[in-house]
């Protein structure tokens, strides 16, 4: 693993929201001035390949990179807002349904966040 890919690893894992390219980038850039776009694109997506973080897209938002742990997600359909929700693991459930063993699933629940409920 090249030096950009182990920082850029342990920024998502100790960061508390969920990153763009372009956030990990502005932070990579204060201690490692000479680090450019293009590298921490090229670590994001082989960290990703090997299964070390994972990437989070939603509709009409750059895509953000988050930690390998077991959480699922509220987006709020307004604003985009990103947040972390523990759920109930619903892996045996599927599995029951589909018949099938499955690697992992990926949960993004859509509301609208406190905010932009306020708002309305």
């Amino acid at each position: 693993m090249t030096k950009y890919a182990k920082l850029i690893l342990e920024l998502i894992n100790h960061s508390k929201g969920h990153m763009t390219a372009e956030q990990i980038f502005l932070e990579l850039k204060k201690t490692q001035p000479k680090v450019v776009q293009a590298t921490v694109y090229n670590n994001v997506n082989t960290l990703c390949q090997r299964g070390m973080i994972r990437r989070m897209s939603i509709e009409g938002s750059p895509d953000r990179y988050d930690k390998i742990q077991k959480h699922d997600h509220l987006v709020c359909k307004k604003c985009g807002m990103l947040s972390d929700i523990n759920l109930e693991d619903l892996t045996g459930s599927l599995e029951r349904q589909l018949g099938e063993g499955i690697i992992f699933y990926d949960l993004k629940v859509f509301y609208l966040c406190p905010q932009c409920r306020e708002k309305e």
